[in-house]
């Protein structure tokens, strides 16, 4: 589990440190750096689209000594460091002597669904991965039905908890070697192509897939899982991301996931307000921008005495709010 993760002119995040738990929520107004701040996990694994004029922070860039830099401290100590600079030579370089040091870095997938792609016929595979997009989702769908019939069995009668309008999560063959989704109503029986759901629908779909999947990354990230779901869901939102994080409190026998997630939900923040160490305020001042986990706010067991904790979000008492709110 990684404990913490520095940032050094990371784009918005030019001297940050974020602290992190097995399961962390990163509250903050649009551009305060919480998508940023995840995006720091494909980066520590040498992916070549990462390179310092895509990364450096506004500053950096005008300052040609400057360098990028990620360091990762994991629970037992170890770090593993990364650093992007402007000359390609040395930057190859980094990369050698990166890879020559053996040290792996978590395997980590950063989701930003995206609903119409959510609901794409997707080609029949024996071994295929949700994309970061919610890509190849009838594909991973069909696999856990025939793989893992169990699990798959528990995801439907949780999709039926969910959303009760439905009954059943049923496969398409819109072409050969296609697969697609489709949900039948509990009315009439009705079956709803994936493309005639709502967003929301689609998208408490792939977060139960995510949530069910037999095998996931050591690290999981989720952009905004509230987005487009109704106010009383979000509790069932909240559990299947704990489900990832603490598979022992849900009878689950499989390592538990190091999850991360972001929101500017107060009505997602507020479900927090007993585990405050979960949480962290992403503030943006000017140019840069700071993440603060909420423990380590002064005051903050008396501050959350005797109010909720996404109205004391929301209403700025905590900080983390849009500039001039």
């Amino acid at each position: 589990m990684i404990t913490e993760i520095r940032y050094q002119n990371f784009r918005v995040l030019k001297s940050a440190t974020l602290k992190l738990a097995p399961f962390t929520l990163i509250v903050g107004p649009n551009g305060s750096g919480k998508s940023t701040a995840i995006k720091a996990l494909p980066a520590l694994q040498l992916a070549p689209n990462f390179n310092f004029e895509g990364l450096a922070s506004v500053d950096a860039k005008l300052d040609p000594q400057a360098t990028v830099e990620l360091e990762a401290t994991f629970a037992d100590g170890q770090k593993v460091q990364r650093s992007w600079v402007r000359d390609q030579q040395q930057q190859a370089g980094f990369i050698r002597a990166w890879q020559m040091a053996r040290v792996r870095p978590p395997r980590s997938r950063v989701f930003s669904l995206d609903p119409s792609v959510i609901a794409a016929q997707t080609q029949i595979k024996p071994a295929v991965d949700l994309s970061e997009n919610g890509g190849e989702l009838a594909a991973v769908l069909e696999n856990l039905r025939d793989q893992h019939p169990e699990r798959f069995v528990e995801l439907v009668a949780e999709l039926r908890r969910w959303l009760p309008d439905f009954d059943n999560l049923l496969f398409q063959t819109p072409q050969a070697g296609f697969k697609s989704i489709a949900l039948r109503t509990q009315a009439g029986r009705h079956s709803i192509a994936a493309a005639d759901l709502s967003h929301g629908t689609l998208f408490a779909l792939a977060l139960l897939t995510i949530a069910y999947l037999p095998s996931p990354p050591e690290i999981i990230a989720i952009e905004e899982p509230d987005r487009g779901i109704h106010p009383r869901l979000l509790r069932e939102v909240r559990d299947a991301l704990y489900r990832l994080a603490y598979p022992g409190n849900f009878d689950v026998d499989r390592k538990p996931v190091q999850v991360i997630a972001t929101t500017h939900s107060p009505y997602l923040v507020d479900l927090f307000r007993d585990h405050p160490e979960e949480v962290v305020l992403a503030q943006k001042d000017g140019l840069h921008a700071t993440l603060t986990r909420l423990t380590d706010q002064p005051n903050w067991e008396e501050i959350l005495r005797d109010a909720q904790l996404g109205e004391l979000w929301y209403s700025g008492v905590l900080g983390g709010v849009p500039a001039g709110s």
